[in-house]
């Protein structure tokens, strides 16, 4: 872990406080654990050396980055390395390029492209929705993480079909379920909900609404209109 500025610290990158077991607002809370407080934290950027393949890859992909021209600083915002696992984060206008270099330089080869899915962190402003893409070379046996972030009011990330064709079908699915734009994209339709369905039911701030269901005799009521678990 890298050593913070305070007393050999790591500044964790918090976007967000939970309170109680559940996050419950506006009820009481019958958990008995009322007085809890959950710190929602990014991790941090590592420091070299990562450990592992994790500096040879992150070399070469610097080393292919210069060769084209780019600022790696500019494309690369963060190599994190947590419990053991390697995550890039891109600059959403690059992850096209940065993609491509992952999967065509000899000495890396991440082939397969296992698909990308959607977070959405509300109270990390400006990078409320992340993409988050799953690479595996098959040549070298490793596996890490891209993750690109975009803000709320501008969910665009430019598609990777190009790349990785087996990622439109996860990609229509994470602009169905999470509302993330994939800009050149062939056919961006949603998978799971209707045509013209309004908004993206896996946001976190998506209300929850629903029917009531009779249940031998008992009536379930709507989620909205239960107690406030999350």
């Amino acid at each position: 872990m890298p050593a913070g500025p305070r007393g050999g610290r790591t500044q964790l990158e918090i976007v967000a406080t939970r309170k109680g077991m559940f996050g419950i607002e506006g009820t009481g809370d019958t958990s008995g654990f009322g007085g809890l407080v959950s710190i929602i934290a990014m991790a941090p950027a590592a420091e070299r050396p990562y450990g592992s393949w994790f500096d040879e890859v992150v070399d070469v992909l610097v080393e292919v980055l210069t060769e084209q021209g780019l600022d790696p600083d500019a494309v690369l915002e963060k190599v994190v390395v947590d419990r053991g696992e390697l995550t890039i984060f891109v600059a959403r206008e690059h992850i096209n390029t940065v993609s491509r270099a992952l999967r065509d330089d000899q000495d890396l080869r991440f082939e397969l492209c296992l698909g990308v899915s959607g977070v959405h962190y509300p109270g990390d402003t400006g990078r409320e929705l992340h993409a988050v893409y799953h690479l595996f070379s098959v040549t070298h046996s490793r596996q890490l993480r891209l993750e690109v972030t975009c803000p709320d009011a501008d969910p665009h990330i430019p598609t990777v079909v190009d790349v990785y064709p087996g990622n439109d079908w996860h990609e229509r699915e994470t602009w169905d379920l999470m509302g993330i734009v994939f800009d050149g994209h062939p056919s961006l339709a949603r998978t799971a909900m209707p045509d013209d369905w309004v908004g993206h039911p896996q946001r976190k701030d998506y209300p929850l609404g629903g029917i009531p269901v009779e249940y031998k005799g008992a009536v379930i009521p709507p989620p909205d209109n239960r107690r406030s678990y999350r």
